[in-house]
C-alpha cells in the first residue's frame, strides 16, 4: 500500500517519501518511528515497528485458539515473514526509482498494515512521479512472474485456476498474494500507488495542485468505502481507510502549503523578533526568558555564531531531571543547521523536516538576522490562502 507523506508519518503501505531519519550508528531503535533496526542496505535503514509483533502473536494465538498445531502456526508465521519480505522488496523498487532522479530514502519501515518508504521528497515532475510510484508494484509483479515461470518449470501446478492457487502450497500462495498486492496497490486511492499514478497523469493535464485536490477526493471517497467494507468484514480495511483518509488529507495540505510558498524566499516568514541565549547561560536564565515571552526556542550564540538551539521540550526535561542550574549548552540541540535570508523558502520547508533540530537560525552577511519555525511557515499559509480567498470573491 503506498505510503504517506513524510509530514504525517511520513508513509504508510507501499509508496514514497516523506520526517527525521534515523541516526547513524544507533544500535535497534529508530527515533521517528519507534521501530527496530533490522539492518541497512544500499544505504537506506529497515526497521520493524514494535506494533508488527502484535500481528505476529495474533496469528499465532489465532492458529491455537482454532485447533492448529504449533507447527501450523510457525508455518503461518513463516509466510506471512515471506510475504513482508516482498513487501520491502516493493519499497525498495520505490527508492532506487527515486534514486534515479537524485532523490534518497531515508528509511523503510515495516508496519502491520505494509510499509513504509520515506523519501526525501516526491518529484514533481509527472513522469517522475510516475515512474517511482509504478516502481512498487511492478516489483510484486515481477515476483509473481518469477515464481510462475519457477511453478511451471518444476511441473509443480496442475491447475491454473485462481482460486485454487490461492490455497495451493506456500509458492503458489506467495505468487497470488504478489499479484493481489500489485493489482491493491493500483486502487486510485490517493496517496497509494494508483493515486499517485492518477495525480501524475492528471497533472500533466491540469497541473499539481488542481491533480492532487481531485485525486485526495477521490482516496478519500475509497477510504470511506473501505471502512464500510471494514465494518462489515475486517478491522484491517477500518484502520487501512483511515490511514489512506489522513494521508490523502496530509498530501493535499502539503502541496497547498508548497504553492504558497513557491517564489519565496526565507525572509518572508522568517521571525525578526526574537531572543538569544549564550551557551554559559544557566537554564534558570532560559526559563525567565521562556516565560517573558511566546518564544518556544532559542538560539544558543557563541563568539557571535549559533551553536545550538534550545528547545522548550529540551529545557522541561532537563530541569525534571534537576538540571536548573547546568548551562544551557548542556541541554541545547547541537545538531543547529543555518540557512540564508535569500535561500527558496519552499526548499527550506523541505530541509526543515529532514533534520532533528527543525527551528533554523536564518543568516544573511553571516549576521543572525532571524529565526524560521514550521509555527512562522504555517502563519504566512494561513495568510497567504486567506489574502487569495478574499481576492477570489472580489
Amino acid at each position: 500500500m503506498a505510503a504517506l507523506t513524510n509530514r504525517f508519518f511520513d508513509r504508510m503501505p507501499s509508496s514514497s517519501d516523506d520526517s527525521t531519519p534515523p541516526a547513524t550508528g544507533s544500535p535497534a531503535s529508530n527515533p521517528a518511528h519507534g521501530a527496530l533496526k533490522l539492518g541497512s542496505f544500499a544505504g537506506i535503514g529497515v526497521f520493524v515497528h514494535w506494533t508488527f509483533g502484535l500481528l505476529i502473536g495474533w496469528i499465532f494465538i489465532v492458529h491455537l485458539s482454532a485447533g492448529h498445531s504449533a507447527s501450523q502456526a510457525l508455518g503461518s508465521i513463516g509466510f506471512i515473514l515471506t510475504l513482508f519480505l516482498c513487501v520491502v522488496l516493493h519499497e525498495f523498487g520505490h527508492a532506487f526509482a527515486a534514486r534515479r532522479y537524485g532523490i534518497g530514502t531515508r528509511d523503510i519501515t515495516l508496519l502491520p498494515i505494509g510499509g513504509v518508504a520515506r523519501l526525501e521528497r516526491m518529484p514533481e515532475k509527472p513522469s517522475q512521479e510516475l515512474v517511482v510510484a509504478l516502481a512498487g508494484p511492478a516489483v510484486n509483479i515481477a515476483i509473481a512472474g518469477l515464481l510462475m515461470i519457477a511453478l511451471a518449470g518444476t511441473g509443480a501446478v496442475t491447475s491454473w485456476n485462481f482460486l485454487q492457487l490461492a490455497m495451493g502450497s506456500f509458492w503458489e500462495r506467495l505468487m497470488v498474494v504478489n499479484l493481489f498486492l500489485a493489482a491493491f496497490n493500483l486502487l486510485p486511492a490517493f496517496p497509494m500507488d494508483g493515486g499517485r499514478v492518477l495525480r501524475a497523469l492528471l497533472s500533466a493535464q491540469i497541473g499539481r495542485r488542481s491533480a492532487t485536490q481531485i485525486a485526495a477526493r477521490i482516496g478519500q471517497g475509497i477510504a470511506v468505502a473501505l471502512g464500510l467494507l471494514g465494518l462489515l468484514s475486517s478491522p484491517f480495511l477500518v484502520v487501512l481507510a483511515l490511514f489512506v483518509f489522513l494521508g490523502a488529507q496530509a498530501e493535499a495540505g502539503m502541496v497547498e502549503r508548497d504553492s504558497a510558498l513557491e517564489g519565496l524566499d526565507v525572509r518572508a516568514a522568517m521571525m525578526t523578533r526574537f531572543r538569544t541565549l549564550e551557551s554559559q547561560d544557566s537554564l534558570g536564565v532560559a526559563v525567565s526568558a521562556l516565560l517573558a515571552g511566546s518564544q518556544q526556542d532559542f538560539p544558543v550564540m557563541e563568539e557571535g555564531r549559533p551553536v545550538g538551539i534550545l528547545r522548550r521540550n529540551d529545557l522541561v526535561k532537563a530541569l525534571a531531571q534537576g538540571s536548573a542550574h547546568v548551562s544551557v549548552r548542556e541541554a541545547m540541540c547541537r545538531e543547529v543547521v543555518t540557512v540564508d535570508a535569500h535561500d527558496s523558502l519552499k526548499e527550506t520547508v523541505s530541509r526543515m523536516h529532514a533534520i532533528p533540530c527543525a527551528t533554523m537560525p536564518v543568516l544573511e552577511n553571516n549576521r543572525l538576522v532571524g529565526l524560521l519555525t514550521f509555527e512562522n511557515v504555517s502563519e504566512l499559509v494561513v495568510i497567504r490562502h486567506t489574502l487569495d480567498g478574499a481576492a477570489d470573491r472580489r
